[in-house]
């Protein structure tokens, strides 16, 4: 016997065993012998009376009435038919409040589970994952939105173990309705594939205070889990945010693609509030939640791979900027993974053997969503590059 076919037969008689031992199977048993001895008793006096019941079919008619109905669609005349209607009455009153004391149970379990994130999602793909929680965080909820309008919030999960009261309350406001929740441990397997992991499109992990947890309990929690989401789903996008730089090099080795640098830039953006020279105004203007101004990423076309940075910017200037201005390449983007292994595909494909050896040591020193702002004119633009753009809300209506 096969073990697929071995764990079914087990899985069947671990089930048997467990109704075997219901109290609940053996009544439910015992409804049904009475039922049938209280059909056949109308079967047999009804005959002989006036009341229209001439066959058996006829007495299993009156005995689905009688007990999912509740009333009599024929009039017994005898005495044992009367006393056996009157019991198939009882019982189908007793039955049908059972039914639907059961059908609504499960309706009101269902709606629980779904307000406590204990559900598993089904047949979500594409979807985006939120893991962790802070306070503020219907603010970081709104921020994904806006800089995401490609993201329906149906197609939004949320996964933590945030107090229940709080996702509530998140879950009742009108512009969230329809986010989806997975209540637990974001970097617990089994967690994750509640959450349909597998299928997922992009996660991004923020530093997660739905505990008492220290900063380095947080950071170990983060790189647990972009590990554990990694293993589960290679081709997933994941952006992770740390609060301590010294667990970068963690999250690079488990092909993090982007990676959040919390309190470096907090200290960046205070070092240059002190020059008196407004550039925390400047980088605030650059990070605008607003999809459409600020700081952009763009496509470039395909026909410009292997050119020039300069013959790029060069059409970009003569198309107006209509996508913004140029100011740099971002490099190997997409998923990091897929992107590393590709590119090991390629340098083994060489023939050459010193070529082989300059593209693996190429490979090795990859980093993922590298920027390279004002580049050289000669520099050639490869494949997985994007371009950054400058675009404020003047140049945006122009180009409209």
């Amino acid at each position: 016997m096969s073990k697929k076919k071995s764990g079914k037969f087990k899985h069947f008689k671990r089930n048997l065993i467990y109704t075997l031992k219901n109290p609940f199977f053996y009544i439910w048993i015992l409804v049904g012998i009475i039922i049938i001895l209280a059909t056949l008793e109308v079967f047999k006096t009804e005959t002989q009376t006036e009341s229209g019941i001439q066959t058996l079919f006829d007495s299993v008619w009156f005995t689905l009435v009688t007990v999912f109905a509740g009333y009599f669609d024929y009039c017994v005349k005898s005495v044992g038919g009367r006393t056996a209607a009157l019991i198939l009455l009882i019982f189908g009153m007793a039955l049908l409040s059972v039914i639907t004391g059961k059908i609504a149970s499960l309706f009101t379990s269902a709606q629980i589970k779904n307000d406590k994130g204990l559900r598993k999602l089904k047949k979500m793909k594409g979807h985006f994952i939120l893991c962790g929680w802070r306070p503020g965080f219907d603010k970081i909820l709104d921020t994904v939105l806006n800089s995401n309008p490609d993201i329906d919030v149906e197609m939004i999960v949320l996964v933590n173990d945030a107090p229940s009261e709080q996702i509530a309350q998140i879950r009742e406001e009108s512009r969230f309705k329809g986010i989806n929740y997975i209540s637990g441990d974001f970097s617990d397997e089994a967690v994750l594939k509640r959450a349909e992991i597998f299928t997922a499109e992009r996660a991004l992990i923020i530093a997660d205070h739905s505990k008492n947890y220290s900063n380095l309990e947080i950071d170990s929690r983060t790189v647990l889990a972009v590990h554990t989401i990694q293993n589960l789903n290679p081709s997933i996008y994941i952006a992770a945010e740390l609060l301590d730089s010294k667990f970068e090099k963690h999250l690079q080795l488990a092909h993090c693609d982007e990676i959040i640098l919390t309190q470096e830039y907090e200290h960046s953006l205070l070092a240059t509030a002190s020059s008196g020279l407004g550039y925390s105004n400047v980088i605030r203007a650059l990070i605008s939640d607003d999809a459409d101004t600020g700081i952009l990423i763009g496509d470039i076309p395909p026909s410009y791979i292997g050119k020039t940075y300069k013959e790029f910017e060069d059409d970009e200037w003569s198309k107006g900027n209509k996508n913004g201005v140029l100011v740099g390449l971002l490099l190997n983007t997409g998923n990091f993974h897929q992107r590393r292994r590709d590119a090991l595909r390629d340098a083994q494909l060489n023939p050459n053997v010193k070529d082989v050896i300059s593209n693996l040591q190429k490979v090795k020193t990859l980093k993922s969503n590298e920027p390279v702002l004002t580049p050289e004119p000669g520099f050639l633009i490869q494949k997985n590059t994007k371009a950054i753009y400058v675009r404020g809300k003047a140049l945006l209506a122009k180009g409209e």
